[in-house]
């Protein structure tokens, strides 16, 4: 008898006929012998119609409501779910994120998990009961509701499997897997049968879309065996686990880009200690997520310093960077939202040279200009104009083999 953690997507409860299908499905589960519990996130497009309301009542919704709002999407799916479970002749119970007790922080829209009380959850799975818990939300210490932000539901679901010892945790949607890159971009995409945390965590900050970032980190601190896998197929789907010696033999596990990508350069800055810091400050005061980072020498004293932000944030960043440009004597700032950045990533990449040479001379080839280079130890990301992007990611896919099977 195993417990797991089942999470499924808007898109796999878009409907009362998916609903009841996923009931089915869990029940087969559990009727196998294992200890269900089942995290769900709101019915596809519920969350951005409830954004669109707030909008209409606010100009900038005020955090704490919208919280309460977008809270009440998953509440609606928990509840039909455990009905459809009672009436295939199975017991259910529904719980909220602050009746489970998922402790946060008190950042609305976008908190964190700090501990998950599971003596509730266990007496009802003692009883034989599946567990269905809203995914997305939490609730602060003096009782505020809050939500977890986009793909919150992978983070409540690892949590909790976590918290539970549980002995994997699914996490169903609408693929069948995490693949050597986007399939609607490149026709001869591969399903990954195993993965690394280190080299899915790469994946999902450089913008594959399967996996929130969050929940990867979850999963490797607490060892959970995560599998990505489709609501609507019987298909085995991609392990994410613990690294082993077989795994370092691929030296690229998949291509992965993200459009969601701003370039800020602050042109002629006087070269002094100091001066990254002043600049940066206030953009991380307001929230804003620098990434990569370039600095370039000039003669006299001066240096160019050149950044990404997202894209999303773009406008809001750059009359912050020019305002302590002028402050700190700047030349000039300029930008574009007109790039991408696409990289490789794979952890035999510590063991196969030659990675970088094989990317720059892919993209050469191409006639795609690189303007900015990043590394890590299991990563390369070259930020280039938007409109390569992808030809890039197939040429780099065909490049470094990926359509293979895994050695």
């Amino acid at each position: 008898m195993a417990l797991i953690v089942q999470k499924f997507g808007g898109t796999s409860v878009a409907n009362p006929e998916k609903i009841k299908a996923v009931a089915e499905r869990v029940l087969a589960r559990q009727r196998e012998g294992h200890r269900l519990v089942v995290v769900l996130s709101a019915m596809a497009g519920e969350t951005n119609r409830f954004v669109d309301l707030a909008n209409q009542m606010q100009n900038i919704p005020a955090p704490r409501e919208l919280d309460m709002l977008l809270a009440t999407g998953e509440q609606v799916t928990i509840s039909l779910f455990a009905m459809a479970v009672k009436e295939l002749g199975g017991d259910a119970v529904s719980l909220l994120g602050d009746q489970v007790k998922i402790h946060t922080d008190n950042m609305h829209t976008r908190a964190r998990i700090l501990a998950i009380d599971h003596e509730l959850i266990n007496n009802h799975l003692d009883q034989g009961r599946v567990v269905v818990v809203a995914g997305f939300q939490g609730v602060t210490e003096s009782g505020e509701i809050t939500t977890l932000g986009r793909g919150g539901s992978d983070t409540t679901a690892v949590a909790l499997a976590a918290a539970l010892k549980a002995d994997q945790c699914d996490i169903f949607t609408d693929v069948e897997g995490v693949y050597t890159t986007d399939p609607n971009i490149c026709a001869s995409a591969r399903k990954i049968d195993r993965i690394t945390y280190d080299e899915m965590l790469e994946l999902a900050s450089l913008g594959a879309k399967v996996l929130d970032i969050r929940s990867v980190s979850i999963a490797k601190r607490h060892k959970v065996p995560v599998q990505v896998r489709s609501t609507f197929t019987n298909t085995e789907g991609t392990w994410v686990v613990e690294e082993d010696k077989t795994m370092e033999s691929n030296p690229v596990s998949g291509v992965t880009y993200n459009r969601n990508e701003a370039r800020i350069t602050v042109s002629k800055l006087p070269d002094v200690p100091g001066i990254a810091s002043r600049l940066f400050t206030p953009v991380a005061k307001e929230g804003i997520v620098v990434d990569m980072i370039i600095q370039n020498t000039r003669d006299g004293n001066l240096t160019d310093l050149t950044f990404t932000v997202p894209k999303t944030d773009y406008k809001r960043a750059m009359p912050i960077v020019e305002k302590t440009a002028r402050e700190i004597g700047a030349e000039r700032v300029s930008g574009s939202e007109n790039i991408c950045k696409v990289s490789v990533v794979g952890v035999g990449m510590r063991n196969h040279p030659g990675i970088a040479t094989t990317m720059f001379d892919v993209l050469a080839r191409e006639g795609i200009n690189i303007e900015m280079i990043s590394t890590s130890e299991i990563k390369i990301s070259c930020v280039i104009d938007e409109k390569y992007t992808e030809l890039a990611v197939r040429a780099l896919h065909d490049a470094f083999n990926l359509q293979e099977k895994e050695a």
